[in-house]
């Protein structure tokens, strides 16, 4: 592979073969820094989907029947070419999604993580020998793969999205379907060809690009899929739910957040700040665990305002293939018209601009990284996930008020949380209603752990032991007639 000719690559990829879609219609991609054309991808819909689920179907029996050890040989292969071709893929990331090139190739180790914990995982999918209620009986309980399952990915992270939810479902022995985000088609294009190279049978690796709204539904309802897996919005999330109870499918949801990032005045500000800056604009804030609203105590309130927004003005804005920039532009004008929004609502009612506040010159989709004092909890982004280089900063004077604020809002991915107390540590990990808590930092994504949320931020876990079994079914098995 190599990132001269990924982007004239307009092909899905169905059967282990890239083809073009059905109709010979393609749709561009952008690349949001200059607005340039990148390249064309098949805008393909229900019939090709429908085709691509089943060669999955038939690929699974083949890739149930392997080995644990085999399935772990070729997830190992996968991973290690992913590394070999770390800073290609990086390259691609930041073209089609706009990341600055380090964080692209920070997505894309992380995102190789999880293909290597879930390779060493495969040879761990334990059952159980049940202590059973009769002397000539025996009770077996086995973990089975789930079947076909269909796999939609955001644009914000759009290797690391798949390499999670892929390696996971390819360990537990299930083949998959792929709808990339469209304006990041070209990642998924680029992680299919290294798993057909690092040996995954034909139609065990699937990626349908084109109508998200066609390619969706066929994914929701097709009774072959048994297993639905997406991370996005909450809005597009209860319309997947709702196809998806048509055929009682599984279904695992990564959707919207509203992240407290409580700094309580015993705190380390320095650090604090400096967490704050990462948690708030990596990915220029387009992500779903990103710090949406400060919660600052009265005592270390204005010293913490004063850090973070100079921490903020010091981003370079810029090409993400440069070096030296660490923050991207927004993938779209509608992410430009949200963040503009937001501010005019907080200035409307009072909120402080202390910097940033407006688009900045370099590019049409560039915000300014903006901190907004004074917040208060009837502006927007108190209850609206900003998604965006946006930081409100509001005031608290209290641990049982700050939690209660925390915790008033219908979602629940991501919290954290700043003190030396610990005491209040504990009681604020027990008390925030998050699936996901840092304490003193904001790093907590890895493959060791289980990642996702609660409330209105979805169901179901990414990562760690538990991520396996998202992609399993439990079967029981009754033996009798065992003479003593």
């Amino acid at each position: 592979m190599r990132f001269d000719t990924i982007f004239s690559m307009s092909a899905c990829c169905i059967d282990g073969t890239f083809v073009s879609a059905d109709s010979g219609e393609t749709f561009s991609v952008i690349n949001p820094y200059d607005g340039s054309l990148l390249g064309n991808v098949p805008n393909a819909g229900a019939a090709e989907t429908a085709r691509a689920i089943e060669v999955a179907q038939r690929a699974f029996p083949i890739w149930k029947a392997k080995t644990a050890r085999r399935k772990a040989e070729v997830l190992l292969q996968w991973y290690k070419l992913i590394m070999a071709h770390c800073d290609e893929l990086a390259r691609i990331v930041t073209t089609e999604q706009g990341k600055p090139l380090a964080e692209a190739k920070g997505e894309i180790i992380n995102g190789a993580s999880f293909i290597r914990w879930f390779a060493e995982e495969t040879r761990r999918l334990y059952g159980d020998i049940v202590p059973g209620p009769c002397p000539d009986k025996r009770m077996l309980v086995t973990r089975e793969p789930v079947g076909v399952v269909g796999v939609i990915t955001p644009w914000n992270f759009p290797m690391s999205m798949i390499a999670r939810k892929v390696s996971a479902a390819l360990a537990a022995g299930c083949p998959v379907v792929i709808k990339p985000a469209p304006q990041t088609p070209f990642s998924a294009l680029a992680m299919a060809e290294l798993a057909i190279e690092a040996g995954l049978p034909k139609g065990t690796f699937n990626v349908v690009t084109g109508d998200a709204e066609a390619i969706g539904l066929e994914l929701t309802t097709n009774p072959i899929v048994r297993k639905i897996s997406f991370t996005g919005s909450t809005r597009v999330g209860k319309q997947l739910l709702s196809q998806a109870a048509s055929t009682v499918k599984s279904v695992s949801m990564e959707l919207g957040g509203n992240a407290p990032f409580i700094v309580f005045d015993d705190a380390d500000i320095d650090k604090a700040a400096a967490g704050a800056l990462v948690c708030k604009f990596r990915n220029s804030g387009q992500t779903c665990i990103c710090a949406n609203r400060f919660y600052i105590q009265d005592a270390v309130y204005d010293i913490f305002v004063e850090k973070l927004a100079h921490l903020a003005s010091s981003l370079k804005l810029g090409n993400g293939l440069d070096p030296n920039v660490t923050m991207g532009p927004l993938i779209d004008q509608y992410a430009m018209d949200k963040m503009h929004a937001f501010t005019e609502d907080a200035k409307a009612k009072n909120g402080r601009i202390v910097c940033g506040g407006e688009a900045h010159t370099s590019c049409s989709l560039f915000y300014a990284p903006t901190v907004i004092a004074d917040a208060t909890d009837d502006m927007r982004f108190a209850s609206e996930e900003i998604f965006g280089p946006i930081a409100p900063i509001f005031r608290f004077h209290d641990e049982a008020e700050v939690i209660a604020r925390a915790n008033n809002t219908a979602y629940g991915l991501a919290a954290y949380v700043y003190t030396k107390d610990m005491g209040r540590t504990w009681r604020a990990s027990e008390r925030l209603e998050y699936g996901l808590v840092g304490i003193n930092d904001s790093r907590m994504t890895t493959c060791e752990a289980p990642f996702g949320g609660v409330k209105e931020s979805g169901f179901g876990r990414e990562g760690s032991r538990h991520g396996l079994d998202e992609y399993t079914t439990l079967k029981y098995t009754c033996m009798g007639g065992i003479e003593m």
